[in-house]
């Protein structure tokens, strides 16, 4: 029996907290200090049908509101969550062991931001019209219908918004299944907030693969919007592509950061060490490869590796804490194992590569290697871990040219004043979003997504509102009337009309 101090978590269907149909429930850890603290539902495919099932009943009432209605809704999950600050930033920081400053400053104010973007933008970006001599042509944006909205474990609240807010904006109803290692801050918003819609509209369930796989495979999902690896997200394209399913799919990078030659050390130290260690590394567009130019190597990696050691560790609910733990006993092993890697293929570490004494969880310091190879797995698989890996490379072509190589494309930095060297780098290098000089800075006007295998579709932006939404072209004639074209060919003298 589990413990009278352990938060139970239930599902939410058709507008009701709602038990899971086969009574089964997975644990959910604190990293922080590696205990159970809540579990949450481990949903069979029954109770994926049960939520699909009122998400199709919600649809058409739904989606007949104006759009302006609907952003209304999602200004109040914003005031939900404006009035719960503190509330949602603590659980945000248990749940995911990040630090209290990093949700309170950044994931929950954005989750906000993105949510009063769509609430707007959904009756901004609705239609065109494009009139002719005779008749009138306009396009028409429509909600698909019932999506599927698979959100991941690192920044739990803030990505949930990237999928439900432009969906429902878009006229769709949603069944969402929050990652089930993170399940607390989305299930927190739900009852608060998402209670006030019309039953139906939102749903959420948790569970693990399986659950996600039910939602996949039912018919009666329209589309599947899905943050994670790129082996998980190949395996929805395969899935969905039998259904003719739409997908939007944001899935892994390793993503290279240049410090060209000119750039000013005293801000692009900082800013490589945020842009790699920022979440502990646990982010998809963090910079997994560092390239510095040969003049200034040596000054750059000793001031690397000095503001690394000045990085705090501990639990993220201290507001002291930079970095918090790794989401998992499985995540730290296998950056253990990644690391012991890049030390046989021959780099070194300048610092960190170890277990602090930071507490019970799954803390591991923040590590710098050097003497990185190209070849080397530590830069050729996704690390998801404080793992800065630094390559020295002879020039600024020689910098564009190996950040260019890769199988991935969701970001890229760079460090330069040089606007020949930054164009350059933009042309050439694969990425769905190119940063110079800002790392990791998010628009919620822009859109955001991979190229290669980082992924397919956007998220943000109009392009984030079309993810969700059918076009369809209407084509109306001011005066019907028999066209010179039509059947017969030949016209009543027998000659073929021009």
């Amino acid at each position: 029996m589990p413990s009278a101090s352990l938060i139970t978590l239930t599902n939410y269907i058709d507008g009701r907290l709602t038990a899971p149909r086969g009574n089964r429930y997975l644990d959910v850890y604190e990293p922080a200090v590696g205990a159970v603290f809540a579990r949450c539902p481990d949903s069979e495919a029954s109770d994926v049908s049960d939520a699909v099932a009122a998400a199709q009943r919600a649809f058409p009432a739904w989606s007949a509101l104006h759009a302006d209605e609907r952003g209304q809704f999602l200004q109040r999950i914003a005031e939900a969550i404006q009035a719960r600050f503190e509330e949602f930033v603590a659980a945000e920081s248990r749940d995911s062991g990040k630090p209290l400053s990093l949700a309170g400053s950044l994931d929950i104010p954005r989750a906000m931001m993105n949510l009063r973007f769509f609430a707007a933008a959904g009756a901004q970006f609705a239609s065109e019209s494009h009139s002719g001599a005779d008749g009138l042509n306009y396009t028409l944006r429509q909600p698909l219908g019932v999506v599927g909205c698979i959100s991941p474990w690192n920044l739990p609240l803030y990505l949930f918004t990237w999928k439900i807010a432009p969906a429902l904006a878009a006229g769709n109803s949603v069944v969402i299944k929050p990652s089930e290692l993170t399940p607390l801050a989305t299930l927190r918003l739900v009852e608060e907030a998402m209670a006030h819609f019309p039953a139906g509209v939102v749903n959420v369930v948790t569970g693990g693969p399986e659950t996600g796989a039910a939602l996949v495979d039912d018919p009666d999902v329209a589309c599947i919007a899905f943050t994670g690896s790129t082996a998980v997200g190949t395996r929805i394209a395969v899935r969905a592509a039998e259904q003719l399913k739409r997908v939007n799919l944001e899935l892994g990078g390793i993503d290279p950061l240049i410090v060209f030659e000119d750039a000013d050390l005293d801000i692009a130290v900082p800013g490589a060490a945020w842009a790699r260690f920022l979440n502990n590394g646990q982010v998809c567009t963090s910079a997994k490869r560092i390239y510095v130019v040969e003049p200034i190597a040596t000054a750059f990696i000793d001031r690397f590796v000095a503001h690394a050691e000045t990085l705090r560790i501990g639990d993220g609910m201290d507001p002291a804490t930079d970095l918090g733990p790794l989401i998992s006993e499985r995540a730290r092993a296998r950056v253990e194992g990644q690391v012991a890697r890049a030390r046989q293929d021959g780099a070194r570490v300048l610092t960190g590569g170890r277990r602090p004494d930071a507490g019970p969880g799954w803390f591991y310091a923040p590590t710098v290697l050097a003497d990185v190879a190209p070849t080397h797995t530590v830069v050729c698989e996704e690390v998801f871990g404080p793992i800065a890996s630094i390559q020295v490379v002879k020039d600024a072509d020689a910098a564009i040219e190996a950040a260019a190589r890769s199988e991935y494309g969701l970001g890229a930095n760079i460090y330069t004043r040089n606007l020949t060297w930054a164009l350059r780098a933009m042309s050439e290098i694969k990425a769905g979003t190119f940063w110079i000089n800002d790392p990791l800075t998010d628009n919620d006007a822009a859109p955001f997504g991979g190229m290669r295998k980082s992924g397919m579709g956007r998220e943000l932006g109009e392009e984030g509102l079309d993810a969700f939404r059918e076009t369809k072209h209407v084509h109306l004639d001011f005066v019907p009337e028999r066209k010179s074209f039509w059947f017969p060919y030949r016209n009543r003298a027998g000659e073929i009309p021009r």
